[in-house]
């Protein structure tokens, strides 16, 4: 998987929002908000292509979190992000 062209992370009044820039923004029209984690995902997402198992292992790296439940929640938020359409 890959984060769509044209969707950027910005800080917007504090909070982590994910945007559509340029093309993105017209069929996006909106913004997405995202907690701590979630934009420390986006942020290693962005490098390229991803999978859970790769974003699971960073997380882990970064959090204590064990293995099976971040591999359960990023799954999760990856399946949020191709609901709304910025993740391919």
């Amino acid at each position: 998987m890959k984060i769509k062209n044209g969707f950027v992370l910005r800080d917007v009044c504090g909070e982590q929002v994910i945007m559509g820039e340029g093309i993105g923004a017209l069929d996006f029209g909106r913004l997405l908000s995202l907690n701590e984690t979630a934009a420390f995902l986006w942020k290693i997402a962005q490098a390229g292509d991803f999978t859970v198992e790769s974003l699971a292992n960073k997380l882990c790296e970064e959090y204590d979190v064990a293995l099976e439940q971040a591999k359960t929640d990023i799954a999760a938020i990856i399946k949020e992000w191709q609901t709304v359409g910025v993740v391919e």
